[in-house]
Formats: C-alpha cells, structure tokens, sequence
C-alpha cells in the first residue's frame, strides 16, 4: 500500500478533503493493524473560518499545528472525544482536514473491542467514534502520516466509482456559506 505523499497535502483544504474520500486511513498498533475507507471529512481554514480552532485561538497547540507543514495528524478533544484531523493547506495559509467517519476494512473485531460494540455500521461512523474505535488519542498528535513508518498514515485505497455529496459542516455554531463537509453517497458508514 502507497502512502500519501505530503505534496497530497500541499494544497487547498477543501480540494484535500474531497480527495481524501475513498483513501485509507491505518493505525498500527504492536502488530496489528486496523485500517478503514475514509468516507466523509470537514475541512477547516484559518481565521477567516468560525468554525476552526484557528479563529478562536484555542487550544494554542492545534493553532499552532495548523499553521504547521501539511500531512500532520492533529488531535484534540471535543465533548469527551478524540478527533482526528490532518493538516492541509497551501503555502503560507492554514488549514486542516476532520476525518468523521470511515468505512472498516481491518482489524474489525480489535475495533468493536475497543468500542465494545458488534453493530459494524455504528462502529466508526463518526470522529469520536472512529477515533476510540482506531485507538487514537493525543499522544499521536504531531505524528507525520506521510512517512512510511508512522503507526498512522492514509493510503490509496482500491480505485471505484462513487459520488461525492456535500453540506454544511455538522455541530458548528457559526458556519461559512461553502459547504466544507463532503461524504461519499450512499455509504452507510456516513454519519447520522
């Protein structure tokens, strides 16, 4: 499996979520892998944006993160969870890409484990969800998911045909007029 180069990355934040549909996210852990089609992402820009940790300033790491080089995983909590960004943006601008949902491939069982549910459908259909489901927490904040080493990276997943929908970014209070949240229709791994 190829991983994402950083020049993936290197570009508009919302051209780089729409891609990322369809790609594989995989988490290492020890000898197992867990890996799961990327499904649906939001993606965040800088100051301009109401919705991003970058318009508030807060936390300072994920500010600070964001305007980092692209292809880091940015991970912070929200009401108790874990959620999984990429950083994405072009030179000089500030971005980053919520991963909210994918579709499971491997390592199933270790994630109902961790979840401590069978129901494969409400399994990772969600960033919360997925990122317990992944074991990701913040000690892989900062991790570079373009070297082929690291226990998270996005692969290219297997090449099909899908359509891609979008809508306005969910759980937000102040939003912007572009939709920045896109899905691949019909999924039923999508979030509810």
């Amino acid at each position: 499996m190829k991983v994402i180069s950083r020049r993936f990355y290197e570009r508009d934040t919302a051209f780089v979520a729409k891609e990322l549909l369809g790609k594989v996210l995989v988490r290492r852990i020890g000898s197992d892998m867990l890996s799961g089609r990327i499904v649906e992402v939001e993606a965040y820009y800088g100051r301009d944006d109401p919705a991003s940790r970058a318009y508030s300033g807060r936390p300072k790491f994920c500010v600070k993160l964001m305007h980092e080089r692209p292809g880091l995983a940015l991970i912070y909590m929200v009401h108790g969870n874990w959620l999984l960004n990429l950083v994405a943006h072009e030179e000089g601008k500030v971005g980053a890409v919520l991963i909210r949902a994918i579709e499971p491939l491997d390592g199933i069982e270790f994630m109902k484990r961790n979840r401590g549910i069978d129901d494969i459908f409400g399994l990772t259909n969600g960033p919360g969800k997925l990122a317990k489901a992944l074991a990701i927490t913040k000690e892989l904040n900062g991790v570079d998911v373009t070297c082929e080493e690291s226990v998270l990276t996005v692969v290219e997943g297997r090449k099909e045909e899908f359509r891609v929908s979008s809508s306005h970014r969910i759980g937000v209070r102040k939003d912007l007029k572009r939709e920045l949240r896109f899905f691949i229709e019909g999924n039923r791994f999508v979030s509810k």
